[in-house]
C-alpha cells in the first residue's frame, strides 16, 4: 500500500469508526456525545477531502479505492448502532426502522458486489447514492448533537420539560432562558436529524432497488 496523504486520511477514517463506539464505552455523557460528534464530523469531512486530493494529485490507488467505501459503511453502521443503542425510549422506535433500511441495504448491496465479482462494475456508485450518503452523514451528525443538548443537564426531553416548567413557575427568568436554549436545541436537532434519517432511509431503498435491477441480468438462471 502506498502511504499517500489521501490513503492516510482514508485509514484514519476507518479507524475512527470504532472510535465513535469507544467514546460511549469509556467516557461519560455529554463528553462522549461531544467526542463522537467531533470524531464523526472530522471523518465525514475527510471522506470528501481524501477523494478530492487523490484525483487532484493523481494519487488514486487500488487500496484507496477498496478502503474508501469500507470506511464510509463502517462509519455509518457503527454510528447508527450507537445512536439507536443510547437513545431514550421516546426516540428509539422512530430511529429503528430507517436505521434498519440503511443497514439492510448496505449488507444487501455488499453481497451483490461480492457475488458479481468481476462484473461488479455494473454497480457503480450513482449520484443518487452519493446524495443518500450525504443525507446519512448529516442526519447522524445532527443526532449526535441532540445527545449533546440532551445530556448537558443529564436528562431527557421529558425531564427537561418538567424542569423548564418548574423554573417558569418560580419566575427565575435567567435560568429559564438558559434551559429554553438547550431544550429547543435538543428538540429541533432531534426532529431534523430524524427527518433526514428517514429521507436517507427512503433513498437507501431506492438505490438498493436500482442496484438490484442492474444486477438482475447477471443473476438470472441460464
Amino acid at each position: 500500500m502506498k502511504w499517500t496523504l489521501p490513503n492516510i486520511l482514508t485509514v484514519l477514517r476507518l479507524l475512527a469508526a470504532p472510535g465513535v463506539a469507544i467514546m460511549f464505552l469509556y467516557f461519560s455523557r455529554p463528553f462522549a456525545d461531544w467526542a463522537a460528534l467531533i470524531l464523526f464530523m472530522a471523518a465525514a469531512i475527510t471522506d470528501w477531502f481524501d477523494g478530492f486530493l487523490a484525483r487532484a494529485w493523481g494519487q488514486e490507488t487500488k487500496m484507496g479505492a477498496m478502503l474508501d467505501p469500507i470506511a464510509d459503511k463502517a462509519m455509518v453502521v457503527i454510528a447508527l448502532m450507537v445512536i439507536v443503542g443510547y437513545s431514550d425510549v421516546y426516540w428509539t422506535p422512530w430511529l429503528v426502522l430507517p436505521a434498519t433500511f440503511i443497514l439492510f441495504r448496505e449488507v444487501f448491496v455488499s453481497g451483490l458486489r461480492e457475488y458479481l465479482g468481476d462484473t461488479a462494475g455494473t454497480l457503480k456508485v450513482t449520484k443518487l447514492a452519493k446524495w443518500k450518503t450525504t443525507a446519512q452523514m448529516v442526519a447522524i451528525a445532527i443526532l449526535f448533537s441532540r445527545g449533546v443538548f440532551e445530556h448537558h443537564f443529564g436528562m431527557n426531553a421529558i425531564g427537561m420539560d418538567a424542569l423548564l416548567i418548574d423554573q417558569v413557575l418560580r419566575g427565575d427568568v435567567e435560568d429559564v432562558n438558559g434551559l429554553a436554549f438547550y431544550f429547543h436545541g435538543m428538540v429541533w436537532s432531534g426532529r431534523l436529524g430524524l427527518w433526514l434519517l428517514w429521507i436517507a432511509g427512503v433513498l437507501t431503498l431506492i438505490t438498493g432497488w436500482d442496484y438490484l435491477r442492474k444486477a438482475w441480468p447477471h443473476l438470472r438462471e441460464d
